[in-house]
């Protein structure tokens, strides 16, 4: 039961491959990023630390511009395995923030976000998929990849459900900040 429960002292928020090659194949490709964005805005105010991945970057481009510009810092991890976690920067990066929740996001839900999902999973990491930021080339690669991460033990959530579930009540300012975001 407590795997369901989100608080900003123990998320990491992990974005995978959202890059300018690979979102122009994509027909969700603004609401992820826009989902994204209101994520990396919810991690500017909680100090949630934020993990970025790009897969063969020389190939497929760097992460879209309105996110590398609305995040914090921009250190991608760059990779060739499909799974973040096939890379040891990102399991250095993952060990160092000391989190045990993973709020994933990113592109393609039925590749490289499925995979790194399994493999957080397997090792003991609480992973909450955020359903409408991510996304497949097309919708039933995604759904498909969404299924077999709830059936491997991931929480399968939306972005609202992340804000508010961190938010935890409403009236201060971060509420007011996200609450303007989201209408």
């Amino acid at each position: 039961m407590d795997k369901f429960f989100l608080s900003c002292d123990q998320a990491v928020i992990v974005i995978v491959d959202v890059q300018e090659r690979l979102a122009n194949a994509m027909q969700a490709r603004d609401q992820v990023v826009g989902n994204c964005l209101h994520l990396v805005e919810l991690a500017k105010l909680h100090d949630i630390p934020i993990i970025v991945t790009e897969q063969y970057p020389k190939g497929l481009g760097p992460t879209v511009e309105p996110l590398r510009n609305a995040l914090p810092s921009y250190e991608p991890v760059e990779k060739l395995s499909f799974s973040c976690c096939g890379q040891t920067d990102f399991i250095s990066r993952v060990g160092k923030v000391g989190r045990n929740t993973v709020l994933l996001a990113g592109m393609e839900t039925h590749v490289c976000v499925l995979q790194t999902c399994l493999d957080l999973l397997k090792q003991g990491i609480n992973v909450h998929l955020v359903n409408d930021a991510v996304c497949s080339r097309t919708k039933e690669n995604s759904e498909t990849g969404i299924e077999l991460m709830r059936d491997a033990g991931a929480v399968v959530t939306c972005t609202e459900t992340v804000l508010f579930q961190i938010l935890k009540m409403a009236g201060s300012e971060e509420f007011k900040a996200i609450s303007k975001r989201i209408k």
